[in-house]
């Protein structure tokens, strides 16, 4: 198949499916802003197609073989999208190439100066969020592409003007092995997508490590050095490498850190030197080193020490990264994305040191070979709570077909409830909570509309 970089030219038309999703929507605008023809499909109408609608982009609700119009030169479609699509079908029948979003993001990639692509099993989000901030408060005018709601842009992307483009890169099915990253940031690595990386963690090191060394000869990886895994995976890439990390053995590191409530300060110090001071206005040392990895990266990008400090103090998150969502009968409401056992412990480490009468989580496992992989770690560390509630698994992308529920889950822990649906959760929820105690709804589903609806007022 003819390599997606054939088509990046004004004049030549695609067809998006999926267009109204997190990733597909800015794609459509980057395509659409370079002078290409676009025309796009998704099951629903929202805010992102209304906006592509006024770009000139031509939307179809539904998916139908119509949708593909005779001219149609390309596809590309998301992960989630698969062959037995009817347009999908349709486009074989057509001899029309489809490609991947991941092969598409990584052809516009070659075209700036500066890639910057965030990976790792946790943090990408945040980290790419701060890179973000970084890079704004620095007037880089960058284009960017999150994998989750950045408050300041009220979207999960922007197209910028200038010479960078920043880029949550996830390692699932490989898709940021189609990148092209000047840098690479390797922020850690964990057994995950086992349905994908069926060997386990040797596979995805394996992956990862193929990331960081496709950077160019005079690119730059950026790298936990506290993370094993991470530093193991990177072993003899020929590549300069720039570490990050709580000690005064990386390149770039904290010192003098302390906690005020929900906000982390402390001074950053890069080759021994001292940058700036920094105070975040989100918990936890998961987030120090969030905002390490960020400043390591876009210091190669020229960004002074002004640009870094004030870029992160104006950080108050990124969505569903625990993200305040209200109060109900006294009690604060919280959404957090965490769907892994480790990111569950880091969340549930952060908010125990923050002083809640009691903490209660409603907890939404995603997929159901995540959920069995790792069952006894979930388990863990869902007996941590005062009260733990257990929503079904979120299927995603599979089917159940290994048995698995999240009831399974709620019986190994004493005094957990299990619920089939969010309504009879949110009654058990407005019937237990108190003044003084902090609600968190954790997943990457979608838990977080019991939260919403518990705050309602």
């Amino acid at each position: 198949m003819t390599a997606f970089d054939e088509y990046l030219k004004r004049g030549k038309k695609g067809h998006l499916i999926g267009v109204g999703g997190v990733s597909m929507s800015p794609l459509a605008e980057v395509l659409a802003g370079a002078g290409m023809r676009i025309t796009g499909s998704d099951m629903t109408e929202s805010e992102k197609t209304d906006h592509l609608e006024t770009l000139g982009v031509k939307v179809y609700y539904g998916h139908k073989a119509s949708n593909v119009e005779p001219d149609t030169q390309f596809i590309i479609r998301t992960a989630a999208v698969h062959d037995d699509n009817p347009e999908i079908q349709a486009a074989h029948e057509m001899g029309i190439p489809v490609y991947e979003r991941a092969q598409a993001w990584g052809a516009i990639m070659k075209y700036y100066k500066n890639a910057l692509c965030i990976a790792g099993t946790h943090g990408k989000t945040t980290s790419t969020s701060m890179c973000t901030h970084i890079l704004m408060a620095a007037e880089k005018d960058p284009t960017v592409m999150i994998g989750g709601t950045l408050p300041m842009l009220k979207a999960g992307h922007r197209v910028g003007h200038g010479e960078t483009i920043v880029l949550e890169s996830c390692e699932y099915c490989d898709s940021f092995l189609n990148f092209f990253p000047t840098i690479a940031v390797v922020l850690n690595i964990e057994e995950d997508h086992l349905d994908y990386f069926t060997e386990g963690l040797p596979a995805i090191q394996r992956s990862f490590r193929q990331f960081a060394a496709s950077v160019p000869e005079n690119g730059l990886i950026v790298a936990n050095l506290e993370d094993e895994n991470t530093m193991e995976a990177l072993k003899g890439v020929d590549r300069e490498v720039i570490t990050f990390g709580l000690t005064e053995q990386a390149d770039v590191y904290a010192k003098n850190i302390s906690f005020s409530g929900a906000s982390t300060s402390f001074d950053v110090y890069c080759f021994g030197e001292k940058l700036t001071d920094v105070t975040l206005h989100v918990p936890g040392l998961f987030n120090v080193r969030n905002a390490l990895a960020a400043i390591a990266a876009t210091m190669r990008l020229g960004v002074g020490a002004n640009a870094v400090k004030y870029g992160l103090a104006g950080f108050n998150g990124a969505g569903r990264r625990f993200e305040y969502k209200g109060k109900y009968n006294g009690a604060d409401v919280y959404d957090d994305y965490a769907h892994h056992p480790s990111a569950l412990k880091v969340t549930l480490d952060t908010v125990e040191r923050l002083g809640y009468k009691r903490v209660i989580v409603v907890f939404q496992p995603h997929t159901y070979s995540r959920t069995l992989a790792l069952f006894d770690h979930f388990v863990e560390q869902l007996c941590r709570p005062d009260q733990t509630y257990l929503a079904e698994i979120y299927a995603a992308r599979e089917t159940n077909t290994m048995g698995i529920s999240s009831k399974d889950i709620a019986a190994k822990i004493n005094g957990a409830k299990f619920f089939d649906n969010f309504p009879d959760i949110v009654a058990d929820l407005k019937k237990y909570v108190q003044p003084g105690d902090i609600v968190l709804t954790i997943g990457a589903g979608d838990v977080y509309k019991i939260g919403e609806e518990l705050v309602k007022p």
